[in-house]
């Protein structure tokens, strides 16, 4: 695997209403970037339009991952070929611990590749969560509790990272991981990005603010406006941001932001 995500013209729309209309994007292993943009100018599209969301259609372009064409796989296939997606607002699964969610997680991703595959063992497995637990500093009672159910924020986007951490894949999205986050959740949460964080996996960071860049550093920034990524540039252009918002953005390329 190459691991190389590659974004080409991509266009999307949702209900027959454009969104994206030509997106442009390569993230390579061990890069970080950040896509920043306004409200409702197509960030959230675009990740869920990767993972092959069926709301989301692609009209025009193409995405290639690991050399091969991702737009024909579904989202399972796209899983097991090395993408994962954060979300921004992970769902409850009551009745399902954290754990067994994983090993069943791990179990489908190894019997793709060996259909006769019998499944992890137990031990293993205990081993292996105790490891990324410790690599992330989460308490081991946490993989005893019901997925998302009552979970703060904080926690919802912790045990997101724990599945990061333990499906190991090569390009992770991660949509608006800093929303419905106090200071400290934050922090927690972007230590664990950077824990996991390494040459083997690029990482796409969606956010409105800066705010989560000052813990997670992106070598490249995007701006995103009317479905299009209109400037790129370094960690600067997301202080530039802080500073002055979108206004300029906006009169540089004379766009009115998208509703959609």
């Amino acid at each position: 695997m190459n691991g190389k995500l590659e974004i080409r013209d991509l266009h999307v729309s949702v209900e027959d209403k454009p969104v994206l209309k030509g997106v442009d994007l390569t993230v390579k292993p061990g890069e970080v970037h950040a896509l920043m943009g306004p409200n409702a100018t197509g960030k959230s599209t675009l990740a869920y339009a990767l993972m092959g969301h069926p709301r989301y259609t692609i009209t025009q372009g193409e995405v290639v991952f690991n050399g091969e064409n991702l737009l024909d796989k579904d989202p399972a296939e796209r899983s097991r070929a090395g993408l994962f997606l954060a979300f921004q607002y992970p769902v409850a699964i009551p009745g399902v611990s954290v754990a067994n969610f994983l090993r069943t997680a791990i179990n489908a991703h190894r019997r793709a590749l060996d259909p006769e595959y019998k499944g992890i063992p137990v031990p293993e497995f205990r081993t292996l969560l105790k490891q990324k637990m410790d690599l992330l500093e989460m308490p081991y009672e946490f993989a005893g509790r019901y997925l998302n159910d009552g979970f703060s924020g904080g926690e919802k986007k912790r045990a997101e990272i724990l599945q990061l951490a333990t499906l190991e894949p090569t390009v992770a999205i991660l949509d608006e991981t800093d929303s419905g986050l106090d200071i400290d959740a934050l922090r927690i949460v972007s230590e664990g990005v950077n824990a996991v964080a390494g040459p083997n996996l690029g990482i796409l960071i969606i956010t409105h603010y800066q705010r989560i860049l000052n813990y997670i550093k992106p070598e490249f920034v995007h701006i995103m406006l009317n479905g299009r990524i209109v400037e790129s540039g370094g960690s600067d252009l997301a202080k530039q941001l802080e500073a002055q918002g979108y206004a300029w953005v906006r009169e540089k390329h004379g766009e009115a932001v998208s509703e959609a």
